[in-house]
Formats: structure tokens, C-alpha cells, sequence
């Protein structure tokens, strides 16, 4: 029976991860704060507080802007602070909730990627607002660490499994196993998930996280040994619960 190895959230897309030690999980959303927020690149128009879904083309991501995987973000969802760290130092700190505090966000991003965008980014989004996933329907991403061992055999060197980006990491399951969860419902924890499809994964897997180097070729790779681009499943709530570090994981109808 597989397990939870880790739980991580997003709070701004793009950006760094967070580690959980546990969530309680509801129908209709994801892990709470995960992609509340993102940076809109100025082909964009949204309403920055509410902003509808939109395709990840419209946002600052790493599939195009790599050197964002060399900053560390950390939100306080308490004091509603968001602080951007570069090799350790503080580069830029501002209360989102407020529009000086945004604009002190976007005057940092505004600077660090002019050479990449047309025109300066858009902190948008809400605490309380639409989940800006990959997904138009909220959830969380689920990727084994035996099938990420799996394609570091065929890479030949490891692979940082925040790569991937995913919410939920689990082990003590075959390589490729949650592939054979789709279209059934597994138990999170004290969650219950649909499971409803595999994730391609897209060349921001290709950089390093923490560096911000583009240094593998991940979807390459994955086509070249196993015939697909996918790595990963993306799953709905469909019972609430809470979910450790830990926790065990099962198809239902196992």
C-alpha cells in the first residue's frame, strides 16, 4: 500500500514550493493556498483579485522564464506577507492584500525578468479566489517516487521530484502505479479522490529547481523510454478529509 511522502502547495504559480506537514481537504478545491496566486503577463486581462482560469500561456511560469526557479517565495498566510528570497537574502517583501503591497511584488518582478516579458507582470489573485492551476478544475497532482526512480534509470542521473511540481508525492508503490488508479477513487488519508487523468508534463520539468538551470530534457525522455510525456495523475476531492505525511493511500475498490 503506497504512502504520503510529502505534501506541497503553491501559493503563487511559478514559483517555489511549500511543505506541509498535513491539509484538510474539500470537495471542489485543492491543497488550501495552492496557485491563490499568480503573475499575468500583460496579454492578460483579468480582474487582478478575481480573476477567472486561464491557460498557463497567460501566466510567468517556468516553461518559459526558468531563472524564476532560483527564487525562493515564502507566503504568510496569517499577516497575508509575501517575501521572495534570492541565495538566502530577502529581494522583496509586501502585504498582498494591499495594493503598495502588490505593487512592491510586481516592481521585483517588473525588474527581474525585463529582459524575458513585454511588458511588466501582474500579481492577481485571492486567498479566497479561483484556483490558478494548469486545471480548470480544481485539485491536486500526484506523482509516484517509483516512477520518477523509474525515469532517472533512463536519464542516468537523479531527478529532483519537485520537478514535477506535485502536491502529493507517495512511495511504497511500483513504478507507474497510480497510471492504474484512473477513472477510479482512491483514499487520501482520510480524503477520497477521483483520479481523473494523467499528466503530461511539459518542458518546465526541465529545469533545476533552486537554480534555475534548463538542464534536462524530461518530456524527451520520457517519450524516448516509455512512449508518453506523462508523469503523474491529477485527481478531484470527492470526500473531504485530512491528509499527513504518512498517511496511507489505496484504490477504494482494491
Amino acid at each position: 500500500m503506497a504512502s504520503i511522502t510529502g505534501l506541497y502547495r503553491y501559493p503563487v504559480k511559478g514559483l517555489s514550493a511549500e511543505a506541509l506537514a498535513d491539509a484538510h481537504l474539500q470537495p471542489g478545491g485543492g491543497l488550501p493556498l495552492d496557485r491563490s496566486f499568480a503573475l499575468a503577463l500583460s496579454a492578460a486581462h483579468v480582474d487582478p483579485l478575481r480573476p477567472e482560469w486561464l491557460s498557463k500561456s497567460h501566466f510567468a511560469t517556468l516553461v518559459r522564464h526558468e531563472r524564476l526557479a532560483a527564487l525562493d517565495v515564502r507566503y504568510d498566510a496569517a499577516a497575508g506577507i509575501l517575501a521572495v528570497y534570492r541565495n538566502g537574502r530577502q529581494v522583496a517583501q509586501g502585504a498582498i492584500a494591499t495594493p503598495i503591497g502588490r505593487a512592491m511584488i510586481e516592481d521585483f518582478f517588473r525588474a527581474y525578468l525585463k529582459s524575458e516579458v513585454a511588458a511588466p507582470p501582474r500579481l492577481i489573485g485571492a486567498v479566497d479566489g479561483r484556483m490558478l492551476s494548469d486545471f480548470a478544475t480544481p485539485g491536486l497532482s500526484i506523482v509516484g517516487l517509483a516512477s520518477i526512480r523509474d525515469i532517472e534509470r533512463v536519464v542516468g542521473q537523479p531527478i529532483d521530484p519537485l520537478r514535477f511540481r506535485a502536491n502529493v508525492y507517495i512511495d511504497d508503490a511500483g513504478p507507474w502505479e497510480e497510471f492504474s488508479w484512473i477513472g477510479r477513487e482512491i483514499q487520501l488519508g482520510g480524503a477520497r479522490l477521483r483520479v481523473n487523468q494523467r499528466i503530461e508534463r511539459c518542458a518546465a520539468t526541465n529545469v533545476e529547481p533552486g537554480t534555475g538551470k534548463r538542464d534536462l530534457s524530461i518530456p524527451r525522455s520520457l517519450m524516448g523510454g516509455f512512449g508518453h510525456a506523462d508523469c503523474g495523475v491529477f485527481a478531484t476531492v470527492v470526500a473531504p478529509g485530512d491528509v499527513l505525511i504518512g498517511d496511507r493511500v489505496r484504490a477504494v475498490d482494491a
